[in-house]
């Protein structure tokens, strides 16, 4: 039996532009970023590319555009599963998502705190941390600070 070279499995991949794909490309783009989007659809291979495929038509194109709920609570639901479900890398892209179509750090600070009630601590705890680093990333820099090494405080003293 003749199988694929590895450099044949990790050639790209071009994706089939149903209707159901490009309405998931809009919505994926819209909450996740076009740059973030392009990357993942680039990056698709022999084997992946199905699984890009299903999850843009599926998921971004068929599901995400349904009626019953709005952009910005789907990604509130998406943020609650991720924590719940202790996925520290979607959770990453989904809080951006999140942020991107209007949800606010109190409200995914609030998400990850009745987080704690269902999911556990660990999980919280994974949640802020990955929260925290997300908000950085997406703060403009401070005027004037850039470039500038932080001083260490000394310890109280008394």
């Amino acid at each position: 039996m003749a199988t694929r070279s590895s450099a044949a499995r990790r050639a790209p991949v071009a994706m089939k532009p149903t209707p159901a794909f490009r309405a998931g490309i809009a919505t994926r783009t819209r909450v996740l970023g076009r740059e973030y989007v392009e990357r993942s659809i680039a990056a698709a291979d022999a084997l992946t590319a199905p699984f890009q495929q299903i999850a843009t038509e599926f998921a971004w194109g068929t599901v995400w555009q349904r009626p019953g709920l709005s952009l910005r609570e789907r990604c509130m639901a998406t943020v609650s599963m991720c924590i719940a479900l202790n996925r520290p890398e979607e959770l990453r892209i989904h809080v951006r998502g999140a942020l991107n179509v209007g949800v606010t750090e109190e409200e995914i600070g609030e998400l990850i705190l009745h987080g704690f009630l269902y999911c556990g601590g660990p999980a919280s705890l994974d949640a802020y941390r990955i929260a925290r680093e997300v908000f950085a990333e997406q703060r403009p820099p401070k005027a004037g600070k850039a470039g500038k090494p932080r001083k260490a405080r000394s310890p109280r003293k008394g």
